[in-house]
């Protein structure tokens, strides 16, 4: 988008911005992120609209590789089709030609100028290198749960080993992150509260039993929310000592 940031500048505004997430209506994402990579090397509309791209890209890759793998790992129909309409919705609007239009309308609406060079910068070669390297990301959060569950097997109410194969097993766990993310993105609540566990107890229940589905939702926000704490702080902490020697 003819923006020019830096990875040290990067990298904070999208771990932190994560944070906002759990605010309501998920706006303080935008905000964050935007008023983190502003600046000399990245224009303020650029920013903004990055973050919508890069948001709604994830949350229709996520959508779209649990409608993939819901296929071959449950029988509950609704829950494949439920995907797909989360991947619909999350996914058109950054389609190029639909994207240059949402955007051309709004900034004309509100007098902005100068928008045809971040317009027509995503384009499909472009959109299709980031759906290829956010789908190998979506199997690293199942095997995040995949952890989570394995690090439960020792309770006397579960079994001392998991019931599938590893393979299969992260099949499962990559559609359940990925529709319970997406699922609890798209409502708006802060951090998906209950809309993600309902996804991941929904889809856990029938293999690893009522314990460990309960669990291993619970454990796992635990799990991720301690993770962004730990890489929001550091960046954070980084920056401003980066800052401070600039002075």
């Amino acid at each position: 988008m003819g923006a020019r940031p830096r990875y040290r500048e990067t990298m904070p505004a999208f771990y932190i911005g994560h944070l906002g997430k759990y605010f309501p209506g998920k706006a303080l994402v935008v905000v964050i992120r935007t008023a983190l990579i502003r600046g000399p090397r990245v224009d303020t509309l650029a920013a903004t609209i990055s973050v919508f791209v890069e948001t709604l890209t994830m949350m229709a890759v996520g959508a779209l590789v649990a409608a993939s793998l819901l296929l071959t790992t449950t029988a509950d129909s609704w829950l494949f089709w439920l995907a797909l309409a989360l991947f619909c919705l999350a996914g058109i609007p950054t389609l190029p030609p639909v994207f240059r239009k949402v955007v051309r309308t709004i900034c004309a609406r509100r007098g902005y100028e100068q928008v045809t060079q971040v317009v027509n910068a995503l384009r499909l070669p472009l959109l299709a290198s980031g759906w290829l390297t956010i789908a190998g990301g979506w199997f690293l959060m199942g095997l995040s749960l995949w952890a989570v569950l394995q690090s439960m097997t020792t309770t006397s109410e579960m079994p001392t080993a998991l019931p599938l194969e590893p393979v299969q097993a992260l099949v499962l766990l990559t559609a359940t992150v990925g529709l319970a993310l997406v699922a609890g993105f798209l409502s708006l609540l802060p951090g998906g509260i209950g809309v993600r566990e309902l996804v991941v107890t929904t889809l856990l229940v029938p293999v690893y039993g009522e314990l460990a589905a309960i669990l291993s939702a619970v454990l796992l926000r635990i799990t991720w929310l301690l993770a962004e704490l730990v890489a929001s702080g550091f960046l954070y902490v980084s920056t401003r000592l980066q800052s401070g020697n600039q002075t």
